[in-house]
């Protein structure tokens, strides 16, 4: 890598050239990935890549003049003092909260570029392109706000956060809640069938400490390979799939934990307490996201909890 400090005037500016055609191409590419489900950021950040050709065509205009058609080839990462960042673009799952973030870091970056290369360089023209790039840059921000007020109306503004919670939705508290629902539930048979069975806490603990890693594989499994969401926008099917595979889990768990105290029937009131509890949670998640009435996801919920739970005492008891 070669320190800033070394790069002759032609580097200089074959490098404010490179910067500006990627950043270009990074803005596209925010807009590529979120025209479907945020147009108006999409089209933001389209307006922000036509700025950026603009400054691309004013550098290699100068840098034609004064050295011809040849452009060496030098990057941000051939030359120190540039901050490496992870490529935002390329991630499966993209919020327009960070892009703004990512790219006002990206201005930034750029007018002080400008500025350190306007002091840098002894021609006149260039160090008064490079200034009034950095201007330029400095501008952006504002450019981007008044392409917020523009383009991200309040209607507009309400239609993307719809998509975002739709999104949220979607990808992270539905299979969520499967899995805990299905942890909560499917698991509370085996383990209070052991409780009754064996009134032993250590082996009705590890009963339902295998019941529920047992269900936390198989739900995270099924979740993952039932949709690779291209189709239905649901995500990532690994993401999707720890979080069911995870809440199913921690679903069960809730209720076998107490089995670790020695005593049975101090072990089993607190299981069923915090039975309740995750009955509850599971009511309220449903009611909170999934537009469900409290009071029917709560009847839904524990019907079918408590069904189960008297099938595992029954089991467990004869």
């Amino acid at each position: 890598m070669k320190r800033f400090a070394d790069l002759t005037e032609q580097e200089v500016l074959a490098l404010a050239i490179s910067n500006e055609e990627e950043d270009s191409r990074i803005y596209l590419g925010f807009a590529e990935r979120l025209a479907n489900t945020f147009p108006a950021t999409a089209e933001l950040f389209r307006k922000m890549a036509a700025e950026e050709v603009t400054h691309r065509t004013r550098l290699f205009d100068l840098y034609r003049a004064k050295f011809g058609d040849y452009l060496p080839l030098v990057r941000r990462q051939d030359v120190r003092g540039f901050i490496a960042k992870p490529p935002l673009w390329l991630s499966p799952e993209l919020a327009p909260e960070e892009t703004h973030k990512y790219a006002e870091t990206m201005e930034y970056e750029a007018e002080r570029f400008y500025r350190k290369a306007a002091e840098q360089t002894r021609d006149a023209s260039t160090r008064q392109l490079l200034i009034e790039l950095a201007e330029a840059e400095l501008d952006h921000e504002h450019l981007a706000q008044k392409l917020d007020k523009t383009l991200l109306t309040t209607d507009a503004k309400r239609k993307e956060a719809e998509t975002a919670r739709r999104m949220f939705v979607l990808q992270y508290v539905q299979p969520g809640l499967a899995g805990l629902m299905d942890g909560s539930v499917s698991t509370l048979a085996p383990l209070f069938a052991a409780a009754f069975a064996t009134h032993n806490t250590w082996e009705t603990f590890l009963v339902g400490l295998a019941a529920s890693v047992g269900a936390g594989i198989s739900m995270g499994f099924a979740e993952a390979l039932s949709d690779d969401g291209s189709l239905t926008g649901r995500g990532s099917p690994w993401l999707r799939g720890t979080a069911c595979g995870v809440m199913t889990a921690v679903g069960g768990l809730g209720h076998t934990l107490p089995y670790l105290i020695p005593d049975f029937w101090t072990a089993t009131i607190v299981s069923v307490l915090v039975v309740i509890l995750e009955l509850g949670a599971i009511s309220y998640i449903r009611y909170r996201y999934m537009d469900t009435p409290f009071l029917a996801a709560a009847f839904q919920i524990i019907v079918g909890g408590v069904l189960v739970f008297l099938a595992g005492i029954l089991i467990g008891s004869s």
